[in-house]
């Protein structure tokens, strides 16, 4: 039990540098498609009786290994993330251990099929958390990871994840002393290993032929847009904080159009602080706020004289309670708030996206009934709640179609689809991850947001506070990243592929299909297997 303990740990460790990380700034994704080999041997070496906790042991280390940098967000984050991701991998071993012991021979495939429906189903919770997806680890790997267009991310992890429990099994067999020689293992299983090889070769051949042609295609327009990265510490608030970071803002994208001509420019999410929205609809006289509403009269005048479309992260305020004014008569405001981008033109709101996918316990919790204790421990660490929207709004700016997933949500595939299926030509991802104050989580994020082009082949562009800023074609490279945690701007020649020219990936028309079957056939194999199993040993002990 010691030993598989310790292969545990060092394979958590060893796993968790396939992903940009504290060993290397890019990650190392080949090791990716060794590292859970051991994992898989454990699972059929140990018994049911720890198979649970060692599960748990596994998913614990391996984020705080990955997501070390959380420790940096808030000390609660660091233990929280890893104990979720820890009850969830107890319950992926639990179903590995389960699919290993009733279809003893082909119980690979299934494992296989169980660590896709596992990667799916940990991301689309409440709490879901999708960092640390093996797909992600091989963003810098073009060729392999092309047919996320038809699969999205779930194709990849199935054939990053197939070979590994099948070279698990024979590496557990070989320590308990009841292996086969390799080769005649090899031979025995030959049909699966020509099926296996069809299908990487099919893979990286899709692959490219994919990159030589979304890297020969010619756009249909380019959009010329400038970001600006002030940098943010998103620690400090205030008034003249505010004030300093828009002085900041100001003079970053005055320079810029000083030497270019862009169409837009693009603030990163919660750039500019004070809401534009409440301050220019409701009177704040007498409130307290009027040092606020005059940094959004300055707004205000500098968006209409910029001479092009402003789009910046703007917390949205909203009246709480309509039979009551805006200011109370205690001095509080009526008020609620989103977190929402603004396309602001012409010296006003054009139109407002709501962030429809909050990060869970930090900027929503819907369990205050169900859960007060940790609802006021969460308030008592200081955490704060947005309220949710739900359109996936397409922006239309001189007549270029886009959409902007705020930060967080740029790491789910649905999303990005939505707003594609809705119209959107080119995906604006706005964050920040200046808390992070690491250049590997905010790589691990912006790898994410590659999988994204690749999805839906549209190209995106990356308006952050402190990196990685860029510009990311629709082949999923990404290019031109700005300094992290340094400020500046970059214009960005974004090449816009329409509608009118492009049909809908496989993928934007059916979200998340290959992860949906790989769910199903995981709980009719499992169920299959259980009544086997029963039955089996019903006949044994007649």
């Amino acid at each position: 039990m010691c030993s598989e303990v310790l292969v545990l740990l060092f394979t958590a460790f060893v796993y968790s540098i396939a992903f940009p990380g504290f060993m290397s700034a890019g990650g190392l994704g080949f090791i990716a498609l060794l590292a859970l080999i051991p994992v898989f041997a454990v699972i059929r070496h140990t018994s049911w009786k720890h198979v649970w906790w060692l599960g748990f042991l596994f998913g614990f280390v391996f984020y705080i290994f990955f997501a070390y940098w959380l420790k940096s967000f808030h000390a609660l984050a660091i233990v929280l993330i890893p104990v979720i991701k820890g009850f969830e991998m107890m319950l992926c071993f639990i179903a590995l251990k389960a699919a290993d012991s009733f279809f003893r021979r082909f119980g690979f495939i299934v494992q296989a099929i169980i660590w896709v429906a596992y990667a799916y189903l940990s991301e689309s919770w409440f709490a879901g958390f999708s960092y640390g997806n093996i797909a992600y680890a091989f963003y810098d790997y073009p060729l392999f990871v092309q047919i996320a267009d038809i699969t999205g991310l779930w194709g990849i992890v199935f054939l990053a994840v197939l070979p590994q429990p099948f070279l698990g099994c024979y590496l557990s067999d070989l320590v308990s002393g009841t292996a086969p020689r390799f080769a005649g293992y090899l031979r025995k299983h030959i049909i699966f290993i020509a099926i296996y090889a069809l299908l990487i070769a099919s893979d990286l051949i899709y692959g490219g032929v994919k990159v030589s042609e979304w890297r020969n295609k010619e756009p249909d327009r380019v959009w010329d847009v400038v970001a600006v990265q002030h940098n943010h510490d998103s620690w400090k608030g205030g008034y003249y904080t505010y004030l300093h970071n828009f002085n900041n803002l100001r003079r970053l994208t005055l320079e810029a159009m000083a030497r270019t001509t862009p169409d837009i420019v693009i603030w990163s999410e919660t750039a500019f602080i004070p809401s534009v929205a409440w301050h220019t609809q409701y009177s704040v006289e007498g409130s307290g706020y009027e040092t606020t509403a005059a940094l959004v009269d300055d707004f205000v005048d500098f968006g209409e004289n910029l001479g092009v479309p402003l789009l910046t992260g703007n917390p949205e305020g909203t009246i709480a309670d309509p039979s009551l004014p805006p200011i109370l008569e205690d001095g509080s405001t009526n008020r609620v708030d989103y977190n929402t981008v603004i396309l602001f033109d012409d010296g006003e709101i054009k139109e407002t996206y709501r962030k429809q996918h909050l990060v869970p316990f930090t900027e929503y919790f819907p369990y205050e009934e169900e859960l007060p204790w940790l609802y006021n421990l969460l308030l008592a660490n200081d955490y704060n709640w947005w309220l949710q929207g739900s359109e996936p709004v397409v922006f239309d700016s001189d007549g270029i179609r886009f959409s902007t997933p705020i930060c967080f949500e740029d790491n789910f595939g649905y999303l990005s689809a939505g707003f594609v299926g809705a119209g959107a030509d080119v995906i604006v991802n706005m964050s920040n991850d200046n808390w992070s104050k690491k250049v590997s989580a905010e790589m691990q994020h912006a790898a994410m947001g590659a999988f994204r082009s690749i999805e839906t082949r549209k190209a995106t562009v990356r308006g952050t506070n402190s990196g990685i800023s860029c510009l990311i074609t629709p082949d999923g490279a990404i290019h031109e990243k700005m300094e992290p945690f340094a400020m500046g701007w970059h214009l960005y020649h974004v090449p816009v592929y329409s509608h009118e020219s492009n049909a809908d990936t496989f993928y934007v028309r059916h979200v998340d299909l290959f992860a949906h079957a790989a769910v199903w056939a995981s709980y009719v194999l499992l169920g299959v297997g259980a009544v086997l199993k029963v039955a089996g040993i019903i006949r044994k002990r007649k």
